[in-house]
């Protein structure tokens, strides 16, 4: 259950990240309420995970998730150029959480 949670806190930390930059600097209201509201529930969701999931995973998880998916949503839909390195740096992120996975940071 507990990475169900952290599913659901990434998702909504993920649409809330996507709503700020359609916030225009929270000058437009809806995305302003989507970017406060996003955050708001994914913060309960990952304290909610944080009872059956380490700190050090959850955190881990949910931050190099949410980075590398805000990343490719920028590269797919927002016309955020795919360099190398930005390519690379992704990779890195999933590597680093499968490796803490592997490492037994449970």
């Amino acid at each position: 259950m507990g990475y169900l949670l952290l599913a659901g806190a990434i998702a909504a930390e993920v649409a809330a990240t996507t709503a700020m930059k359609y916030s225009e600097g929270f000058s437009r209201l809806l995305p302003s309420l989507v970017t406060a509201l996003g955050y708001l529930l994914s913060f309960a969701l990952l304290a909610q995970t944080l009872k059956t999931v380490s700190v050090g995973t959850a955190y881990a998880i949910w931050a190099g998730v949410g980075t590398a998916a805000i990343a490719t949503i920028g590269i797919a839909f927002m016309g955020e150029g795919l360099t190398a390195t930005k390519a690379a740096g992704i990779a890195l992120i999933i590597v680093g959480v499968v490796v803490l996975n592997l490492g037994g940071a449970h």
